[in-house]
């Protein structure tokens, strides 16, 4: 079953506004969420639909705990979180 980019951004948000305002998520459990027993093949689309989001302003991409630039590529485990000064739960619509 295809999933669709507002299904996974939906996912993201959630996941965030499950933890503190100042925790990432790592983009596989938004994945295993969505697809918990074929979870591997969405992570390029998690991955994606991450960097289309920060491209909005909507969340920041995270390594070794610094923002990395989402426009250059990026290598690695990453992580996804709020924007600095963000007011955390609640995500605004983003399209």
């Amino acid at each position: 079953m295809p999933i669709d980019s507002a299904r996974i951004e939906k996912a993201i948000f959630d996941l965030l506004d499950e933890r503190a305002p100042d925790k990432t998520i790592c983009p596989s459990e938004v994945a295993r969420q969505l697809a918990p027993d074929d979870w591997r093949p969405l992570m390029p689309q998690v991955r994606a639909v991450a960097v289309a989001l920060a491209d909005k302003e909507a969340l920041s991409i995270f390594q070794k705990g610094l923002v990395v630039p989402h426009d250059l590529p990026f290598r690695g485990p990453i992580r996804l979180g709020r924007r600095a000064g963000s007011a955390g739960s609640k995500h605004k619509d983003t399209k």
